[in-house]
């Protein structure tokens, strides 16, 4: 079993699920947890990173929305406390920048000494509110990344992070990508990335935002964003979703509830007559929307076959490894 593309393939997966295809297509598992000892570094930045001259800009905004996710809560952060992470970036990046060298690539825990260095109150209390991911139990992103994305094939499993952790190792798991796709980029070869339980970033405010403006740079810089989801109504409850949709190709459904059916049908201008395909419908059987056209399908996937033995994740037909 091989792969039929020469991209790059990379998948986040929030539950467990791709392990056995992965590794039976001689992919690379990453398994994030608090007892792992694999570790990815939320820091990370290549040269590349942004179209600017200076890198350090779209990198802000990424840590700007990691901090919210931890610091800001349902109000965000303030401008004040922006001001104060952004001027701190500048100052945990510049040794490395000047010199880029692995040894010198910062963690989060040199953004936590520096905010402990500013006289400001609010500093105080981001670095506080850091000091958990820092000191604490949850240090899990408190380090050099120290994997070898050598594969073609790479599977971020971080099923074991907790509710605590998922969505900003979901968030940091995109911004690693980030860095392949640029560089790829570089290299002329493309990225292909699919999110699993896509819902869980357009929940909160500030990962919806960064990963709408990676959606749209991903398409720029060569890299194919896939979002699959089985909860539309927490999708489409977001406020970027529309962003989402305009800035996709390719939209694949399946079967959808009465009240998804009729909020999808609004937002991609779908017919009643095209609602009955995902109405009641059975297993591979659906709606494919392409550019303008949409396409009615039936796909019965043979189940005498090895790779829908590997694929499959109900539990009659799972196998115990």
């Amino acid at each position: 079993m091989f792969l039929i593309t020469t991209d790059d393939i990379i998948v986040c997966d929030p539950e467990g699920e791709y392990f056995s295809l992965v590794q039976r297509l001689k992919g690379q598992v990453i398994k994030i947890s608090p007892t792992s000892s694999q570790y990815i570094n939320p820091m990370d930045i290549n040269l590349n990173y942004s179209e600017d001259d200076s890198p350090l800009a779209l990198k802000s905004d990424f840590i700007l929305s990691l901090c919210e996710l931890i610091v800001g809560g349902k109000e965000g952060l303030t401008p004040v406390e922006k001001s104060i992470i952004d001027r701190c970036v500048t100052l945990v990046y510049a040794e490395y920048l000047a010199n880029p060298a692995p040894a010198k690539m910062p963690i989060l825990g040199d953004l936590y000494d520096a905010l402990g260095r500013q006289e400001e109150k609010e500093a105080k209390h981001i670095r506080s509110a850091l000091e958990i991911y820092v000191t604490g139990s949850l240090n899990v992103f408190n380090h050099r990344t120290n994997v070898e994305l050598a594969n073609r094939l790479v599977c971020y499993d971080i099923k074991e992070l907790g509710k605590q952790l998922k969505k900003l190792g979901m968030l940091i798991v995109q911004d690693q990508v980030w860095n392949r796709v640029t560089i790829n980029r570089a290299e002329k070869r493309s990225t292909r990335y699919y999110m699993d339980e896509f819902h869980l970033l357009l929940k909160e405010e500030q990962t919806a935002a960064y990963s709408v403006e990676i959606w749209k740079r991903f398409r720029k810089w060569g890299g194919i964003p896939t979002a699959i989801t089985q909860n539309i109504k927490d999708l489409l409850s977001s406020r970027e979703v529309e962003n989402i949709f305009e800035n996709s190709d390719f939209v694949y459904m399946l079967n959808q509830a009465a009240g998804d059916r009729q909020i999808l049908a609004k937002q991609l201008n779908i017919s009643p007559h095209q609602l009955s395909y995902v109405t009641g419908s059975g297993v591979g059987e659906g709606l494919l929307f392409y550019g303008n056209v949409i396409l009615p399908f039936v796909d019965k996937f043979p189940k005498n076959t090895e790779l829908y033995s590997i694929m499959t994740t109900k539990l009659d037909e799972t196998k115990t490894e």
